[in-house]
């Protein structure tokens, strides 16, 4: 009951986050220089025709006015109309936000599994050459830019190797299918994950190390334990939390790495929409996107919490 509580409670605690999130995507974009209406059409308009569209899409009203049915037509028609392709934003963002989600989760995967295990592997050799060289390894990888990364996996893969695509979300050649999508997805989702991967193997391999030379380790030790005993049901259930909770805060790195690569890799999904709109200046495309991204950040916060209560024995057993 207690869990259900702080679960509700959290969830309440949403409301009134995202009400401000979606006034600072909105205000924000509203202060730019540039004019939506005037970049998208043609120059050789006259202003009245340009002051008729304004009326018609409520660009001449207060900017309140325009805030309260923008968000209006995120809950009704998922965000309006697109000023520049003149179709509605649902079905420019939402096709390409799943394609991020595809790519994003692939990419959390490809953080969590690996990240974890070059924690581990340099937790337990600490001090030690394998040690020295992950954590080598770790520190260069730390300080290469997602940019550079993704086309030295390319130019490795595609053009010198010939074992991946070099970008796109299927074969246009082939009938698609799930292991044509697996294979365009190892690329980039290796090259988002690089530097949240890193950031989880340090915490992991902190969390190994003091968890290893903790008393209570030395103690089953004594007793006749394993090392892969020791290792796998103790050491591993320790460290479980401080993965969750890392996991959770470099979602922020995943998506941010996620939007870069997409460019890199022609994947289709909510960066190459947003990079468009940018340039065309088309607002309601702009704060649909930038909102959905925001959203799902703060999703994968509120799940990380819920899980963390979850693996906290006092709260699951209602204890105080």
């Amino acid at each position: 009951m207690r869990m259900a509580r702080r679960i509700l409670w959290r969830l309440a605690g949403l409301v009134p986050l995202l009400f401000v999130i979606s006034l600072l995507v909105f205000f924000i974009a509203q202060a730019g220089p540039a004019d939506p209406v005037k970049d998208v059409l043609s120059q050789k308009m006259s202003p009245e025709q340009i002051q008729q569209i304004r009326e018609a899409y409520g660009l001449d009203r207060p900017a309140w006015q325009q805030y309260l049915s923008w968000v209006g037509d995120m809950v009704t028609h998922g965000g309006g109309i697109s000023l520049s392709l003149r179709s509605p934003v649902s079905g420019i963002v939402f096709p390409a936000f799943v394609n991020t989600l595809i790519l994003g989760a692939a990419a959390t995967v490809v953080t969590v599994v690996l990240g974890v295990a070059i924690g581990f592997v340099s937790g337990i050799r600490h001090g030690r050459l394998t040690d020295r060289v992950v954590m080598l390894f770790v520190q260069v990888g730390s300080n290469l830019p997602i940019y550079w990364f993704g086309l030295v996996i390319i130019w490795l893969t595609a053009v010198q190797w010939k074992v991946l695509p070099p970008g796109g979300m299927h074969d246009l050649r082939g009938g698609g299918g799930a292991g044509d999508l697996l294979l365009h997805l190892i690329a980039p989702a290796f090259a988002a994950s690089l530097v949240s991967m890193l950031i989880i193997a340090r915490f992991v391999r902190a969390a190994v190390i003091e968890s290893d030379g903790s008393d209570y380790i030395r103690t089953y030790r004594s007793q006749g334990f394993g090392r892969a005993a020791v290792l796998g049901k103790h050491i591993g259930r320790n460290i479980l939390s401080p993965i969750v909770n890392t996991t959770g805060l470099t979602i922020g790195s995943v998506i941010t790495g996620v939007v870069f690569v997409e460019t890199i890799f022609s994947w289709p999904g909510i960066g190459s929409v947003l990079l468009n709109a940018i340039a065309g200046s088309d607002y309601p495309v702009i704060q649909s996107g930038i909102l959905l991204v925001a959203a799902t950040f703060v999703g994968v916060n509120l799940i990380t919490d819920v899980l963390l209560d979850l693996l906290n024995p006092r709260l699951r057993h209602g204890g105080a």
